[in-house]
């Protein structure tokens, strides 16, 4: 007799992936969420693994449906299962403009736009827009040029566009300029004490709660400390 093919899964569709989402939500998760302003109740570990079980599926292309469905839960899958370098330019802009919960905004920037070709226009755009939640993604991204391709960014231009206007900026923003803040300050030692100076004056999160073992977010400690350990790592002996 003939062996039999082994059959193939077959593909899951939108409904099939929002089913199982229904299926993972906890109302425990979705309370403690909630009140960091994500609205979902999914296991983030319990979503990963979804995430890594439908790539290794033959399927269609998933991302653009789930995110458009503007569930939270998932816009978090369709970031996780998504080509980045398959959105376009506009695609990028709208999708963060949609993206109002912290954790998709999070991982939209973080997971998708910096794998992106666009990367570099986008931020240069966001970080001038009106809107302080595109803002704050523009500013994300230039932090992360600052630490990793800073060639052709004006270092002294983007501190002192931080003490203008981080002291009074909204949240959101407000953490993501302090965050390149730091980073000059950590990765580019010849603006270390205007990067401190800057944070000294300004006094931006310098009271805010830090847990035990944790790093402040104030920026001029958070330089000082991570200098500290990169000094201390680097030191003969330590290597």
């Amino acid at each position: 007799m003939p062996e039999k093919t082994p059959t193939e899964p077959p593909e899951p569709t939108v409904a099939d992936v929002m089913a199982e989402l229904a299926g993972l939500e906890d109302s425990r998760v979705r309370a403690v969420n909630e009140k960091h302003g994500d609205d979902h109740g999914v296991n983030l570990t319990r979503l990963r693994a979804l995430a890594k079980r439908l790539r290794t599926q033959p399927q269609p292309e998933l991302a653009r449906p789930l995110w458009a469905t503007g569930d939270t839960a998932a816009r978090l899958l369709a970031l996780l299962v998504c080509r980045p370098k398959a959105f376009t330019r506009d695609e990028l802009d709208t999708m963060l403009r949609e993206a109002r919960t912290p954790k998709v905004h999070d991982w939209l920037v973080n997971y998708v736009v910096k794998k992106n070709p666009y990367a570099e226009e986008v931020r240069v755009a966001w970080s001038a827009d009106p809107d302080p939640v595109v803002a704050s993604a523009g500013w994300a991204l230039t932090a992360e040029r600052v630490a990793r391709r800073p060639a052709g960014l004006d270092l002294p231009g983007l501190l002192a566009t931080i003490e203008a206007e981080m002291k009074d900026a909204p949240d959101r923003l407000q953490w993501e300029m302090n965050h390149c803040l730091a980073r000059i300050g950590i990765e580019h030692p010849e603006h270390r004490a205007r990067a401190i100076a800057v944070g000294e004056h300004l006094g931006v999160l310098e009271d805010y709660p830090t847990s035990p073992g944790c790093t402040s977010p104030y920026a001029p400690v958070w330089i000082t400390e991570i200098v500290r350990r990169q000094q201390e790592k680097a030191a003969p002996g330590n290597a």
